[in-house]
């Protein structure tokens, strides 16, 4: 159905507000909505502010008050009709009088699943739902949501940063620091607002990593090693701060038992995985931290890690971090290494998001095409 151009301004500028949200409203999606009046105009908009809070739908009619009545709602995401940590979207879109609601995206979640639309047709609501551009953007804003609630497991963002021809390390292992200032301070409010980090067992035993958020994020943030055989040191600062930042020790089949105690009696929580198979271990711990409703999960590798992920087809996102500088080496670790591919045309192919300059560095953003 075609929008109106006032509709779809009002639609652009819901998105933009949905984005107040992030890192704030999960496992919940981030939502923006906009009240137009008979003229086109906007009078009130609102957004999910923070999980267990008023949704956007809520929030913009609050603000619009009994100008609502009669005009049009527009909301990034089929309004739910359903009891959950907030009553229905649909009974308080009913209850203002709105004639007319645009709807960017639909609602991923089985329960929710165009019932809300439905709802609203069969109350007298006219309803319209957003098609190319604007759809795109508006299902890219719950993507993280969608795969939470389809697939049952975070998305996954891989992270790194690497010389220009391609090295995270000299030869000897040196890798402070690769990126500039600038491009760290970004990494630090990515890692505020996902809800997990992760590396591998290589990474913890070479550069003893603290794996924190500064300044901290609004929730707390879970540190995952993937150690097969519970070898990290006690010693280490993993270890030692485990008992003031959460910290979730994955270890494989094979590890040993007293290994597991001590990390424990440390204070790292352990899980321990079922399966033989590096990729299916993966796969594995994305279902735990899915049944534990994560929704972002961010793989700092290092190369051995970000192969398995990439191996096992698990990365939905991109964050490189492309520094000026050439490492040269045969010897020099790339940033991926794993299996990899074959042929050419096998290669995990990106949509780029965007790219930016951040001190002399390139920040390249983008997503995992799927095939």
């Amino acid at each position: 159905m075609t929008l109106s151009d006032a509709e779809t301004a009002a639609m652009q500028r819901a998105i933009e507000l949905a984005r107040n949200g992030e890192g704030l409203v999960e496992p919940n999606p981030m939502v923006g909505a906009v009240v137009l009046d008979a003229s086109g105009t906007m009078i009130a908009e609102g957004w999910h502010a923070r999980f267990g809070g008023p949704h956007a739908e809520v929030a913009a009619l609050a603000a619009a008050g009994p100008a609502a009545r009669g005009n049009t709602l527009v909301v990034t995401l089929e309004p739910c009709c359903h009891h959950g940590k907030t009553p229905p979207c649909t009974d308080a879109i009913l209850a203002a009088g709105i004639r007319r609601v645009v709807v960017g995206a639909g609602d991923p979640a089985s329960h929710g699943a165009g019932h809300g639309i439905v709802r609203l047709r069969d109350a007298g609501v006219d309803v319209a739902v957003a098609e190319g551009a604007l759809k795109e953007q508006a299902e890219r804003l719950i993507a993280p949501f969608a795969m939470l609630t389809i697939n049952h497991r975070p998305w996954v963002i891989a992270k790194w940063a690497m010389s220009l021809d391609g090295h995270v390390a000299t030869a000897s292992g040196e890798s402070r620091w690769i990126s500039c200032e600038a491009s760290r301070r970004v990494v630090h409010r990515l890692r505020a607002r996902v809800d997990a980090i992760l590396v591998g067992i290589g990474t913890a035993l070479a550069d003893d990593p603290l794996l924190t958020a500064r300044p901290p994020g609004p929730r707390p943030l879970l540190r995952v090693v993937v150690d097969s055989h519970a070898r990290l040191p006690l010693a280490g600062r993993l270890a030692t701060s485990a008992r003031e930042h959460p910290t979730l020790i994955a270890v494989g089949p094979a590890a040993a038992a007293d290994r597991i105690h001590f990390l424990q009696e440390a204070g790292c929580e352990v899980w321990q995985a079922s399966e033989t198979e590096p990729g299916g271990r993966l796969a594995e711990l994305l279902s735990e931290l899915g049944r534990r409703r994560l929704t972002h999960l961010l793989v700092e590798g290092g190369p051995t890690m970000l192969g398995g992920f990439f191996d096992a087809g698990l990365v939905d996102e991109v964050q490189a971090f492309v520094a000026p500088k050439i490492i040269g080496g045969q010897n020099a670790p790339a940033a991926v290494s794993g299996q990899g591919i074959g042929r050419m045309e096998n290669a995990p192919r990106l949509s780029i998001e965007s790219i930016e300059s951040l001190g002399g560095d390139c920040f390249i953003r983008g997503l995992v095409a799927r095939t």
